[in-house]
């Protein structure tokens, strides 16, 4: 098999394991309300399982880090994915409340490790390619999300139970995940290497070391990214309900709006990101999310409102992925350190987002709530030089040598 067709099975294999992943998770989010209902969960216990699962993604992108020293993230993802279908299966199985607290940790573990392994993947394979393909596998993401909320709201329509609308989506997920990591692939360049010895030991994306204070800026702008986006999956339909006076169905559309202009702009984001470089697709994003949130705050009707988070989404979408893309850059001997470090803020935004809008909305009002993330977005241009480190060599269409190793581990980019 040519160096070119290992990559296109690599880059299609792992682009397919986003989509599940953006499928599971959104089958899970949505069908909140029906997990609570199964198992009598009270709504002061429900923050507490809600907060519980990004905790237990974060210890475990931290384990990761670990892990992927005496293993390849291939294999890490390879089983981590698995787990997540089988934990989403179990939550809507059980009808103990144990059985759904063991559910949602083992989700949670499987998720953070899922997350850090694709994500360390993603950065090796754009290594190899020479060229910036992370926001496709994003959009790849955003695609399974669209997926799992349709069947999700389908499933609620049609009043099917958790388990008749999980099991067909983790009967087919499955087998095909299993069978998609066979060509997974593992990137590695030789100019990287030490030299022969430490590419035998496995080393080089692993073999070096991360420098906090240097990874510190991306780190901020992963939280700042997903305080803006927990903001609009938590509050986009209250606040348009509550505040901008729309009908209970019309709330309903602005997250399936975001989510379909956050697909379009990661479908297109590559195209940027190899024109004008990762600093500029960057600052661009930062610029429209914030005129997003700015529109949302000073609405005065439903679809006003609508135009914001449209916005939002158009802005937002480019961020995480060149996050993760520039974090490979920086230390690209310590790049699964990096990626799994970094990968923690993904949670912490999480955590952080909707209980930071939801107090400044009590306390003061949801208009001037919008305005923090607006300004946490806009902060993001302090720190888009860190977007630039190796952007010549990666970023704007310059073709460099590629080699890939497959069944090799990217410990060895």
């Amino acid at each position: 098999m040519t160096t070119d067709v290992r990559l296109r099975h690599g880059r299609a294999s792992l682009g397919f394991s986003f989509f599940a992943q953006g499928a599971a998770f959104a089958l899970l989010v949505t069908r909140i309300p029906a997990i609570q209902d199964r198992y009598g969960i009270s709504d002061g216990l429900l923050p507490v399982f809600l907060a519980a699962v990004p905790v237990l993604a974060g210890v475990s992108s931290v384990a990761t880090e670990q892990l992927v020293k005496r293993v390849r993230p291939s294999t890490v993802l390879r089983w981590a994915q698995p787990v997540v279908l089988l934990a989403l299966l179990g939550a809507a199985a059980g009808t103990e409340l144990w059985q759904a607290s063991v559910a949602l940790g083992v989700f949670g573990l499987g998720v953070g490790a899922l997350d850090a392994s694709m994500n360390m993947l993603g950065v090796s394979l754009q290594r190899a390619y020479g060229r910036s393909i992370m926001l496709g596998f994003h959009a790849a993401y955003s695609l399974g999300g669209i997926a799992g909320a349709s069947l999700a709201w389908a499933g609620a329509h049609w009043h099917l139970s958790l388990f008749t609308s999980y099991w067909p989506v983790a009967v087919v997920l499955l087998p095909l995940c299993l069978v998609g990591s066979r060509w997974y692939a593992d990137a590695r360049e030789p100019d990287l290497r030490a030299g022969a010895a430490e590419a035998a030991d496995g080393e080089g994306s692993s073999g070096g070391s991360v420098v906090f204070r240097m990874l510190l800026p991306l780190c901020l702008v992963m939280a700042f990214a997903y305080i803006g986006d927990s903001t609009v999956s938590n509050w986009s339909a209250k606040y348009l309900q509550d505040v901008l006076g729309s009908s209970e169905q019309l709330s309903t559309v602005p997250y399936n709006v975001y989510m379909v202009t956050t697909l379009l702009g990661r479908t297109v984001g590559d195209f940027g990101v190899r024109r004008f470089g990762a600093v500029a697709v960057v600052r661009f994003g930062s610029v429209v999310a914030a005129v997003g949130f700015g529109v949302v705050a000073a609405a005065n009707g439903p679809w006003v409102g609508m135009l914001g988070f449209t916005l939002l989404g158009f802005g937002l979408c480019v961020i995480v992925p060149q996050t993760f893309a520039a974090a490979g850059r920086l230390f690209p001997r310590a790049s699964d350190a990096a990626i799994a470090r970094l990968n923690i803020f993904n949670y912490v935004g999480f955590l952080v987002g909707s209980p930071l809008v939801g107090a400044i909305g009590d306390a003061w009002n949801y208009r001037g709530a919008m305005l923090v993330p607006m300004v946490l977005v806009l902060a993001t241009l302090v720190y888009a030089r860190s977007f630039g480190h190796g952007d010549a060599r990666y970023g704007v269409g310059h073709e460099r040598p590629r080699t890939v190793d497959v069944g090799r581990s990217s410990n060895e980019v």
